[in-house]
């Protein structure tokens, strides 16, 4: 996936890099045809001259914006990491209130990601039916019936802290 992210800003790099070629040629070609003349230039140079230089201005604008997406790539990622580090706050946060073991919070810390039953226990090397009891006193000490009630008091911590400015 990384490889994917860095693709983009690659791609306009070398976009960059073979327009720059471009007008490195056009301009070199309109300096030369200009010495050549000697006077006044005909109309397609002054045209040629024009190209060249918005093909500059271009290139600069590029460049600019390129800039401005990977700061903004950088500050996304950044708000991203503490976003995530905020939920694992609330999560953790949760499994100190609920007085989980250290083998619960295991447990619930896969449940919250998602996983199955069946999934837990093999990620464990548990049976389901060990995974069932840790469940069980996971919803006992919650105060939860069952996982979207689970789910439910964690995501509304996090919406809650939202609305008051805490997260």
């Amino acid at each position: 996936m990384a490889t994917s992210r860095q693709t983009p800003p690659a791609a306009m790099i070398l976009l960059i890099l073979a327009q720059a070629f471009c007008a490195l040629f056009f301009v070199s070609d309109v300096i030369t045809d200009l010495n050549e003349v000697g006077g006044k230039p005909p109309l397609h140079l002054s045209i040629e001259a024009i190209a060249a230089a918005t093909l500059v201005v271009a290139i600069l604008l590029d460049i600019r914006v390129l800039r401005a997406l990977v700061t903004r790539k950088a500050r996304l990622e950044d708000s991203l990491k503490e976003a995530s580090r905020a939920v694992f706050e609330v999560i953790e946060a949760h499994f100190d209130g609920w007085a989980l073991s250290p083998a619960e919070r295991d447990v619930a810390g896969f449940l919250v990601k998602g996983l199955s039953i069946t999934e837990i226990a093999a990620l464990r090397g548990n049976k389901e039916g060990t995974i069932k009891a840790h469940l069980n006193a996971i919803y006992r000490k919650s105060g939860t019936k069952n996982r979207a009630e689970l789910m439910s008091a964690v995501i509304d911590t996090l919406i809650d802290a939202d609305m008051t400015g805490d997260a």
